[in-house]
């Protein structure tokens, strides 16, 4: 049986402005169950462990999907995302993947975690895939192979700069997941706001929004 671990947020505030953050439902639903369908086994880690903040917004009626309606009627997962094991106790050596959900929560918290960054690094030199979805491209922040950042040269996409201006949270987000990337020398790539678009360069996979998680495991489900 195939083993990965997927790495959620820890951090629940949305910068200053009062309002919630975490991460994104269907970002970690539709992989989920994607791959939980096809008999691999899936860890769930975050940085400070236990219950990961879910974005408040990803529960909105516009937001739902088939596998967010069967995440909120999933006592058994519910329960299992509520124990999240902490990030620090993940090592690479027992998983055969990692992916990362996004939502706006990973640009506090994983973007600036060593831990992150230490196990991205292991998994990626010993030739195990590592995906990650919108906002969650920004843990590759911190990445780096032979002292050069694990992005630079390689083809990459995520959250965009026109997805967050439409969000209108520019100028809150610490990060802009596009500007980050294309800062450490990734060949960045991206469709229109909200459509789906998908990138995979060797073990890289990354995905641009909500709408793209589905074929991220999928995608990584072959990697498989």
């Amino acid at each position: 049986m195939k083993k990965v671990v997927f790495v959620l947020t820890s951090h629940g505030e949305l910068g200053d402005t009062g309002k919630k953050t975490g991460f994104w439902i269907e970002e970690f639903a539709a992989p989920y169950y994607l791959l939980k369908d096809k008999g691999v086994d899936i860890t769930l880690a975050s940085p400070k462990g236990g219950q990961p903040p879910i974005d408040p917004k990803s529960n909105e009626p516009d937001a739902q999907t088939p596998a967010t309606r069967r995440f909120n009627e999933d006592e058994e997962l519910q329960a299992i995302l509520a124990n999240t094991m902490k990030l620090s106790e993940v090592k690479e050596a027992d998983y055969d993947a990692i992916f990362y959900p996004g939502g706006h929560g990973p640009l506090w918290d994983l973007s600036e975690s060593k831990d992150s960054a230490a196990l991205i690094e292991a998994f990626y030199t010993n030739n195990k895939a590592v995906a990650a979805v919108c906002h969650a491209p920004i843990v590759f922040k911190e990445a780096k192979i032979d002292g050069e950042p694990l992005v630079k040269g390689k083809k990459v996409t995520g959250f965009s700069n026109s997805e967050e201006k439409a969000s209108n949270l520019v100028s809150v987000v610490p990060f802009l997941v596009e500007d980050e990337l294309k800062k450490d020398g990734g060949i960045y790539s991206k469709t229109e706001n909200w459509q789906e678009h998908v990138v995979e360069d060797g073990l890289l996979i990354t995905g641009q929004n909500p709408a793209s998680s589905e074929l991220v495991a999928e995608k990584l489900l072959a990697k498989l």
